[in-house]
């Protein structure tokens, strides 16, 4: 079936986002005195969010006492420089035009909260083509629940079936099952250093141009 929308995750699927993540990762270990991490420590985890990133980069999970004061910290920095180095996968600039070109919508299903996915997909200039842009806050419950997948269909007037969703997370595979959306994983992305072939997806990308011999 050659699907009428494409859906992408945004973390690890549509943008690379690591490098800023990780940036404000180690802005809040720099207030502690700590020095930097690695851009290659935060990518696996990039796709987590606060939890993942502060559980790399202080060992803090939530629960534990200052997490949420460090949490705070982390969105304030990311939010201030969200698009200082994030960028476009390589090759998905090629696949948004084609979509564009063929006609195609598309649209973001992420658990990035709408106040920071919003921002970010202005700043890439994402903005103007993106036809539905589902965030966290906009749904009751999170990926792996479908609630964001099954709105963004919503949204485009579309069955779920005839979307396809682009992810980088067992949970994105688990979210379009449960949604009753076909599923394919962005290889590309950081995949919580998982091998994705037990994910039960329909397919996995080894790059975003592999996009387009799906449409």
């Amino acid at each position: 079936m050659t699907p009428a929308a494409l859906l992408f995750d945004l973390d690890g699927t549509l943008v690379d986002t690591a490098p800023d993540l990780g940036h404000a990762a180690n802005c809040v270990r720099a207030e502690l005195g700590l020095p930097p991490l690695p851009e290659a420590a935060y990518r696996p985890v990039a796709s987590a969010g606060a939890r993942g990133l502060l559980q790399v980069a202080l060992g803090m999970a939530p629960g534990h006492a200052g997490y949420e004061a460090r949490r705070e910290s982390f969105l304030r920095h990311y939010r201030e420089h969200l698009a200082r180095a994030s960028r476009l996968f390589p090759g998905m600039d090629e696949v948004l035009a084609a979509l564009a070109g063929r006609g195609v919508r598309w649209g973001v299903a992420t658990n990035k909260p709408a106040s920071l996915a919003q921002p970010l997909m202005e700043a890439l200039g994402l903005a103007r083509t993106c036809a539905v842009l589902i965030g966290g806050g906009d749904v009751l419950h999170l990926k792996p629940a479908p609630d964001s997948l099954l709105r963004a269909a919503a949204t485009l007037d579309l069955d779920p079936a005839r979307c396809l969703y682009v992810g980088d997370d067992r949970r994105d595979v688990d979210a379009a099952r449960a949604a009753g959306m076909p599923v394919v994983v962005a290889g590309w992305g950081y995949l919580a250093g998982e091998d994705p072939r037990g994910w039960n997806a329909d397919g996995i990308l080894a790059q975003p141009r592999d996009v387009l011999a799906l449409l």
